[in-house]
């Protein structure tokens, strides 16, 4: 049982994490949500995400939780096409929709809206934190060499139509910009509030890039590394892997619906550390001023079951077995 109490503050470092099943059957487990003890390497699971009223069709898709945010003790996760409100002992208190929600991965708070990467419409919403409404819609284009973006309302029915070129998957704001990434957008993008526009060059296949520091931090999936990319450095961080006799479900055959190093999941801890996840669901910490990985957490062998969400759980803990 989670006791959470938001007016202290945590003695040791507790990530909160989200999973999807990639590949699951119905009836199975379809991930869920952990709290984690990174001193310990205690682990207790807040949420489990078995339903059947999601779609069967695809990959990760709906399959699962993922991105994490906070508005004073409001936890905010994300489902595919659902954002749920939950209180910090993981209590639902409600639940919103929109039309143009669709596969959204990453959200993120910033002043009194959450944004949420609608990767079905490659567009970014905005919920107005308030009065608890989707208020802002832009949705994004690549025209080649350069990005235009279109402001729309997305409670009206003259946004965009569902396409996913850019597999948005990511948006960080800061009092700069928001900040926007893809699988295919080739780059971090910045935009402003009038224009979009490609703040630095990235390869195909990334998730979670953000500004860190003089460059840019992001998992580069598709190289199996978690990446910082400055104009006079440059590192990477190896995600792990495991040998093959260790983990179950390994007869799916596709390795495009689970496939183990699959990085996507990414916080910044503080004090040079950062925590990547990746599949089988692990997160591991990366301390960038040693340039060395110090901790692995296993919270499964099972290679369909990938980390999606990973923020800093701003709550104290009172209980964590």
């Amino acid at each position: 049982m989670l006791h959470c109490d938001n007016n202290t503050t945590n003695s040791v470092t507790i990530l909160i994490a989200t999973s999807v099943v990639r590949g699951s059957h119905q009836g199975e487990s379809h991930g869920g949500v952990y709290l984690v003890n990174t001193e310990e390497d205690q682990v207790v699971q807040a949420l489990d995400w078995n339903t059947v009223n999601i779609d069967w069709q695809g990959r990760g898709w709906d399959r699962g939780l993922r991105g994490i945010a906070f508005d004073g003790d409001r936890v905010f996760i994300a489902a595919s096409d659902e954002l749920f409100e939950y209180t910090p002992d993981f209590e639902l208190v409600a639940s919103y929709r929109n039309r143009y929600l669709k596969h959204c991965h990453e959200i993120s708070c910033y002043q009194r809206r959450l944004f949420l990467s609608s990767t079905g419409f490659d567009s970014v919403l905005g919920f107005d934190l308030d009065n608890n409404r989707f208020t802002f819609g832009l949705g994004i284009s690549d025209l080649g060499d350069e990005f235009r973006g279109s402001p729309f309302n997305p409670e009206s029915e003259q946004g965009p139509q569902a396409h996913n070129h850019l597999h948005i998957n990511n948006i960080v704001c800061n009092s700069d910009a928001m900040y926007i990434s893809g699988l295919h957008s080739r780059g971090l993008l910045k935009y402003t509030g009038q224009h979009i526009k490609k703040w630095i060059e990235l390869p195909e296949g990334i998730h979670n890039a953000r500004p860190y520091h003089q460059g840019v931090l992001f998992n580069d999936t598709a190289s199996d590394v978690v990446r910082y990319a400055a104009t006079d450095e440059q590192f990477a961080f190896e995600v792990p892997k495991y040998e093959e006799k260790v983990l179950t479900h390994m007869n799916l055959g596709d390795s495009r619906v689970a496939r183990q190093g699959f990085g996507r999941g990414l916080c910044d801890m503080g004090e040079g550390i950062i925590a990547s996840g990746s599949s089988p669901s692990t997160i591991s910490l990366h301390n960038l001023n040693t340039l060395k990985t110090f901790r692995q957490i296993t919270l499964s062998r099972d290679i369909r079951n990938a980390i999606h969400g990973l923020e800093v759980w701003p709550f104290d803990t009172k209980v964590l077995p």
